[in-house]
């Protein structure tokens, strides 16, 4: 590879060519601010933080779009520099709303953070002027607060060009610019699809999910009612950053133990409901491949692509699994096999899910999700909601023991838990499909070829005589384009896997914030992943259809996958939307 050879503050620094003075300064050990910089997503040079001087130019240059050349000689902490990051934060801020002990961001914002460093303690340097916004609620699932939006443009990006859904956008000029929907429509009367990655992206509070821990609080206090609890495999790979942990830490255990000191009555695991959709799935994609169903059969445990899907390509719906989501399998069991078990009323049980994703708690309120009368779930939290909420409990995470889920509902195998990462659906799903369609068991249960963070994946496997074509796309621009060669007749699947999310739930719009500065620099969709991947290792047993807990509910509840009784309670339906 060529490389270039120039000096960054004196020191010699070699980089490929190419590169921008960014990522040579990154290399080198050396940081350089930014605010709207994503790599590859939003390269633009707008905020201004990240200005530093090369020898020679006539003007300040941006680092994160200025390629180095042969013999730079770049600055990167003058006081001319220092000066100037320091001006255009207050700049910024004679326009923000600075209530920073009520925000949802305080301690975690990025705008926050470079105001320590840079020493601005006076607020109002630029005072004047400044523009007020009504705050936007009017989706299912996040709350927009314009008037904490630095105009980064970071969620206009990463909705258009990552997520291919584009429902926002710059609207107006000058100092009356700020980001929204088109005709000034609220986020809920579009085709946002709920997957919250615009939320994941903000430098800021501007965008924050809607906050269900106060109904918990309450549920729980309420003597009347029956609180349990259900985590999803991606919570335990990524819930320990909120509290110190490096990121790829697997706190299982102390996110039960923690869950039981809130006063949750029973503390579940999604992983069993996991297991429990692939034997349905599974059943659904053999039933199909044998009996001429309609193909390829697409998966619907992410309720962003579902709704993505039910706006962006109506006419293939009926290529949806039927299959109600993990969440929701999960909750509407509770309030029918566990509910008659333990002789509760399931107008009394107060289902709770912890997820990832910011989409599901749309999907709580959508039709045909309510098995016993009542919805399946009833609260859906993220993993940012939850940290809050032990906080909040005055419970010291840390130093929590290692605890263990309950049971019969707590019970799952590696197939379940690896959900969470791009691929995992379609490798749990395989393991199942194969050893029921050959009747043997499987030497090497790793299928490879679905894993890892590609936006688009495809492999080809001979079973019992027939070729199976499958293919696995994670974030939803890749989901488009994916589709779209199926429509054309381009490619042919039998089995498809599609997360909303880029890299999968590991990566989800309601897991913990993570920085630009780390971000750009960090893979962090596989440091995640990896948490799940060594779980599945370590089962015991790795295949959905051998979990004890799951043949026990089949023998005594449903009877056996695809069965009147499972349709009745583990599937859904969907519509047909219009874009808006």
């Amino acid at each position: 590879m060529e490389t270039v050879n120039l000096t960054i503050n004196g020191l010699k620094v070699s980089a490929p060519a190419g590169s921008t003075i960014l990522e040579a300064a990154h290399a080198a050990g050396i940081r350089i601010p930014t605010l709207c910089y994503l790599k590859e997503i939003n390269e633009i040079g707008a905020c201004r933080m990240c200005v530093v001087e090369v020898k020679g130019a006539r003007n300040l240059v941006a680092a994160c779009v200025h390629p180095v050349s042969e013999g730079m000689e770049v600055y990167t902490n003058t006081p001319k520099l220092i000066s100037s990051r320091k001006k255009t934060l207050q700049l910024l801020l004679s326009n923000h709303d600075k209530k920073c002990l009520s925000c949802v961001r305080s301690g975690n914002c990025e705008l926050q953070q470079l105001c320590r460093e840079y020493g601005v303690d006076d607020e109002n340097y630029f005072a004047g002027e400044s523009n007020h916004y009504e705050l936007d609620d009017s989706a299912a699932h996040m709350i927009r607060d314009n008037n904490k939006c630095i105009l980064c443009r970071r969620c206009v990006a990463v909705c258009e060009k990552v997520q291919g859904v584009g429902v926002i956008g710059t609207n107006n000029r000058g100092f009356a610019t700020f980001i929204g929907s088109a005709f000034d429509m609220g986020l809920g009367e579009t085709s946002c699809v709920s997957c919250g990655q615009c939320i994941a992206v903000c430098p800021t509070g501007a965008l924050y999910e809607k906050d269900y821990t106060d109904k918990i609080i309450e549920a729980i206090a309420d003597p009347e009612k029956y609180v349990v609890v259900q985590t999803a495999p991606s919570v335990r790979a990524a819930l320990g950053e909120e509290f110190g942990y490096p990121m790829g830490t697997d706190v299982e255990g102390k996110m039960v133990a923690a869950l039981r000191r809130i006063g949750f009555d029973r503390v579940f695991d999604t992983d069993w409901a996991a297991d429990l959709t692939i034997m349905e799935e599974a059943h659904e994609l053999l039933d199909r491949v044998q009996n001429g169903g309609k193909l390829p059969l697409i998966t619907s445990c992410s309720p962003g692509w579902i709704k993505y899907c039910e706006h962006y390509f109506p006419d293939m719906t009926e290529n949806l699994s039927s299959c109600k989501s993990p969440q929701q399998m999960f909750g509407a069991m509770v309030k029918t096999y566990f509910a008659e078990k333990q002789g509760i009323d399931p107008k009394n049980i107060v289902s709770v899910s912890v997820m990832p994703c910011t989409a599901k708690k749309f999907e709580i309120g959508r039709d045909h999700q309510n098995a016993a009368g009542v919805p399946d779930v009833d609260i859906a939290i993220t993993t940012r909601e939850l940290a809050r909420l032990i906080r909040r409990c005055g419970i010291e995470f840390t130093a929590l023991p290692e605890e263990g889920f309950d049971d019969p509902m707590g019970e799952s195998t590696g197939a379940a838990v690896i959900f969470g990462a791009t691929g995992g659906v379609m490798e749990a799903a395989l393991r199942t499909a194969v050893e029921t369609l050959t009747g043997e068991e499987l030497a090497n249960l790793e299928f490879t070829d679905v894993r890892g963070t590609k936006g688009i994946k495809e492999a080809e496997y001979q079973v019992a005589g027939m070729d199976i074509r499958v293919a696995v796309a994670s974030g939803l621009g890749n989901a488009r384009e994916l589709l779209e060669q199926v429509k054309s007749g381009e490619k042919q699947y039998h089995f498809i896997e599609i997360m909303g999310c880029p890299g999968g739930c590991v990566n989800g719009g309601g897991q913990p914030q993570v920085s630009g500065d780390v971000r750009n620099f960090t893979d962090v969709r596989s440091i995640r992943a990896s948490v799940l991947y060594r779980n599945d290792q370590a089962k015991v047993i790795r295949k959905s259809h051998e979990n004890p807990a799951i043949k026990k509910l089949y023998e005594e509840y449903l009877g056996e996958p695809g069965s009147k009784k499972a349709h009745e309670t583990l599937h859904t339906t969907y519509v047909k939307r219009t874009v808006n």
